[in-house]
């Protein structure tokens, strides 16, 4: 018999902060910059983005998984890509 008092919740729950998040239901290509974007469009765009989280009630949420799963692309609880990868540091490769 399987003691389920072990298993993990239900794999919603880990999720739900999503429906509660500024962004929902935003162009998500505020969020993601197009194929070669640069310059004062992509800076444009991500203050954009960043002016939504800045009023989340969910922005440590993202960001926490933003960080945990190295989230390459995008805004992520208020931070851009570079502004993460700052924070965590390159990807290292083990037995290299």
């Amino acid at each position: 018999m399987t003691v389920i008092s072990r298993l993990p919740g239900p794999v919603h729950q880990r999720w739900d902060w999503q429906l509660r998040a500024a962004c929902r239901g935003a162009d998500e290509q505020l969020f993601f910059h197009p194929y070669g974007e640069r310059g004062q469009a992509h800076d444009d765009r991500e203050a954009a983005a960043k002016r939504i989280c800045a009023h989340c009630p969910v922005r440590p949420q993202c960001l926490e998984h933003a960080l945990t799963v190295r989230e390459p692309f995008g805004v992520w609880g208020g931070l851009g890509e570079d502004e993460r990868l700052a924070l965590l540091g390159p990807v290292t490769h083990r037995g290299r």
